[in-house]
């Protein structure tokens, strides 16, 4: 007997079970069963016993003992190796760099503290794979202390791969809040985790054009941005070798007196912004018409106040009527907390002029528009009123930035200045993927100023890991692929992804059909894959070998796009 498969057109073909024999020089044939209603595996096996297999069930033939995720773990220590960290660690193999890598990989994963650390990745494959099974609490603090006499190595080496002579370099500095009193870098400083009076640590994060970190400074609490700017130059030209580099930073990090400085430093570009107060200077001033924005929302000019700089002025309406709405919004708030106070003087509830004073601070300071208020305060009377002409002038400059830069045209244009400093968001996600999103920096528990360190670069080289897995599953996640168009669109305009990135967006689906992800998703589906142990049943001494799950097609695209990453 054997089985005959019968074509049928578009259709699964038919499977019968046949029986053959030969009658002089003639084949003739018999149909037995009509197998096509049974599962491809099932027929299989009837194949297998006509063969003259000996089939068993499987529990006769291997039991699991025990199984442990491997997917997501194994993806991270795939990119790693491509990234080849373990190098950029240390040239010479140790038990903490090993350490080291599993603390990294599991804060891509999932993020916890050292000691849940090393109970969560009992359930994983990773401390096997990397032959820290039996790794503690306390030999995570020894690496971590480990890691931070390597940084200043580790981070030449990631300025040697990633920045250039001439190169722009992003810069921007960030704060993350503690839990606990007495760490020296702890201290009240400004607070941009919306957590009052938390002390707090400052970090700054030095990342190459695209928005891939090089390296990371810890600060105390209360130092201002600007302080951080010019040790991390002389780190860029001492350390890294690096004479010249465009800076970009923000108007709050490279101010006037920044540049003053930087001017003195041959070699020294920078690309800013100027603050409002400046902006308004410039429109007074007549410098900056703002007719010009009648047909055009990018412009140049120059003016004395900045020798040898070029200002591009911009104006983009989205963020104006953005701002307009915000503005109408705080003050109409403020208007009804400050028509409560009037209520209350008037009914004598609140008397005395250092009182009502104080009540009315608090609210016009609650939503930060105590500058487009009037008040009149008396012992027994208080009033107020809008400034009006103030917020005209105001609204006038709403939507408009001016870019402030040392190149010349010949070295970048307007529109390259305007995309150039507009790249400060990838210094912006980065802290959002390192503070919530997937890396969780914060709060930060550690006592000792070198543990905080540590830490803060064990989650600035994990986002390493993670912004190239990101870039190498574009395809398969909802971010844009598009790269080339937004290297070249209007650089005032509002962002607008591709009608590619935007399908993804609506339909939730990849081109083919699949599930599109986001990187955290991408590391769950990997995560179903697991390493299952397996021996003989009945025989606990037996050998054990390891069975691992075989992929699916879009894990398997998944685990392909991670081996073609490159530096």
């Amino acid at each position: 007997m054997h089985i005959d498969v019968v074509p049928n057109r578009g259709s699964r073909p038919a499977y019968l079970l046949r029986e053959s024999w030969r009658e002089g020089k003639k084949i003739r044939k018999r149909t037995i069963a009509n197998l096509s209603s049974l599962a491809d595996d099932q027929i299989d096996a009837i194949r297998r016993v006509l063969r003259g297999e000996k089939l068993a069930a499987i529990g006769e033939v291997f039991e699991v003992t025990g199984s442990r995720m491997h997917g997501d773990t194994d993806a991270v220590l795939r990119a790693m190796k491509r990234l080849g960290i373990r190098d950029l660690l240390s040239s010479r193999p140790s038990f903490e760099a090993e350490v080291v890598m599993g603390m990294i990989a599991a804060r891509v994963v999932a993020p916890h503290t050292k000691l849940a650390t090393t109970r969560w990745w009992r359930t994983r494959t990773l401390p096997e794979d990397l032959r820290i099974e039996h790794a503690t609490d306390d030999d995570l603090y020894q690496a971590m202390d480990w890691l931070v006499d390597h940084q200043d190595l580790i981070e030449k080496k990631l300025a040697a791969r990633h920045l250039k002579n001439g190169d722009l370099a992003l810069y921007d500095l960030t704060s993350s809040y503690f839990e606990g009193k007495t760490c020296p870098l702890a201290a009240m400083g400004h607070n941009r985790d919306g957590r009052k009076n938390k002390l707090q640590v400052n970090y700054g994060l030095l990342a190459d054009k695209r928005g891939c970190p090089v390296a990371v400074s810890v600060y105390e609490g209360n130092t201002n941005d600007p302080k951080t700017l010019m040790p991390l130059v002389e780190k860029l030209r001492k350390d890294y070798g690096i004479e010249r580099v465009v800076l970009v930073g923000d108007r709050g990090m490279i101010g006037q007196a920044a540049v003053e400085d930087l001017r003195n430093l041959p070699g020294l570009q920078w690309i800013t912004a100027l603050k409002s107060i400046q902006i308004r200077a410039l429109v007074e001033g007549g410098a900056l018409q703002l007719g010009l924005f009648d047909e055009r929302n990018l412009f140049e000019l120059t003016h004395p106040a900045y020798p040898g700089e070029r200002l591009v002025a911009c104006r983009n309406l989205e963020l104006g009527k953005l701002r307009g709405h915000k503005r109408q919004a705080l003050i109409e708030a403020t208007v009804e907390e400050l028509e409560k106070v009037r209520a209350m003087v008037k009914r004598g509830d609140l008397s005395g002029a250092g009182k009502i004073g104080v009540r009315a601070g608090r609210v016009v300071n609650k939503y930060k528009v105590a500058k487009h208020f009037a008040l009149t305060i008396t012992d027994d009377r208080f009033d107020f009123s809008l400034r009006e002409e103030q917020i005209a002038a105001e609204a006038a400059l709403d939507g408009i930035y001016v870019i402030r830069t040392s190149l010349s045209k010949r070295e970048m244009s307007a529109a390259d200045a305007v995309r150039s400093y507009k790249s400060l968001s990838e210094v912006e996600r980065a802290f959002r993927s390192l503070k919530t999103v997937d890396l969780e920096v914060r709060p930060i528990h550690h006592r000792l100023a070198n543990r905080v360190r540590a830490h803060i670069l064990l989650c600035m080289l994990a986002y390493y890991v993670e912004w190239h897995m990101r870039e190498a599953w574009r395809p398969i996640l909802f971010a844009d692929e598009d790269l080339e168009a937004k290297a070249h669109r209007d650089p005032v305009a509002p962002a607008k992804r591709s009608e590619a990135a935007e399908a993804k967006a609506v339909t939730k689906t990849l081109a083919d059909g699949t599930p599109a992800h986001s990187f955290r998703t991408a590391l769950e589906d990997l995560s179903t894959i697991v390493r299952n142990n397996c021996q003989a049943p009945g025989a606990p001494s037996a050998p054990t070998f390891a069975v691992v799950t075989t992929p699916s097609p879009a894990q398997q695209r998944a685990i392909d796009l991670l081996d073609q990453i490159a530096v």
